[in-house]
């Protein structure tokens, strides 16, 4: 999943990516040190997770005077990546300091469902709720204008973005619906499903020695016998 973010991130023209890290923090650093990837890619290591906000800030040094696509790399995401950019920067209302990228989820019980106005901007979110009026969720994909970073680097005790930043911009956030694939794949009912979408993530390059490293663990091994029993990939995709 990482590597496809970092080759969708490519393909739109972002010439630097940040990666924070934490779990199993060495075998990422040894997979964004590969060969395979091309462009700046640079990471920031947490030994005690601060938040999506929290990172946000104490990045900001990086990440300060530039619109930034922040992403959850669990997510399997498919759609038109180039019309949601082209939406934030020439389509978006005016006053809206975020894009955030929508989606329709058959379980809004454990999504963010928003609520929107005519012009699509999100009057009300609903984190998690237990009755949500609705199924438009949140798709954790936003598209931020500096001054959100700026706002940040003043809240000192802020860490989460869904429950502590997005309900002060109510009113200023704009959205974009994804009609194709959108997937957390930390849900294992999610994982497999996503097995079975007829679009296969892109890949950076061919397979390297990072890749056939991967392909011999243990971790791969336990995958295949998982999937390959319940016909969740075809003969083509596991050869690929």
């Amino acid at each position: 999943m990482l590597e496809y973010w970092l080759a969708t991130a490519k393909e739109l023209g972002v010439v630097e990516v940040l990666v924070n890290i934490h779990s199993h923090a060495e075998h990422v650093r040894k997979f964004l040190s590969s060969k395979r990837l091309l462009g700046s890619v640079n990471w920031a290591y947490e030994p005690t997770l601060l938040g999506t906000a929290g990172t946000l800030r104490v990045n900001a040094s990086f990440l300060r005077d530039h619109t930034v696509l922040l992403v959850h790399a669990d997510n399997w995401c498919h759609c038109g990546f180039n019309d949601f950019i082209d939406y934030h920067f020439n389509r978006r209302p005016k006053d809206c300091l975020i894009t955030m990228m929508t989606f329709s989820t058959d379980s809004p019980q454990r999504c963010g469902i928003v609520e929107t106005d005519y012009a699509g901007v999100v009057t009300a979110f609903h984190e998690k709720a237990s009755n949500p009026p609705g199924n438009r969720a949140n798709a954790a994909i936003y598209l931020l204008e500096p001054q959100v970073l700026e706002w940040l680097e003043s809240q000192s005790n802020i860490t989460d973005f869904s429950t502590e930043v997005l309900p002060h911009y109510i009113g200023r956030i704009s959205t974009w619906h994804n009609s194709d694939i959108h997937r957390d794949i930390g849900i294992l009912c999610e994982l497999r499903a996503a097995q079975t979408d007829l679009v296969p993530p892109r890949l950076l390059l061919s397979k390297d020695e990072w890749q056939r490293d991967f392909e011999s663990s243990a971790i791969f091994n336990d995958l295949m016998r998982y999937i390959e029993p319940k016909g969740l990939l075809n003969d083509r995709q596991i050869r690929n």
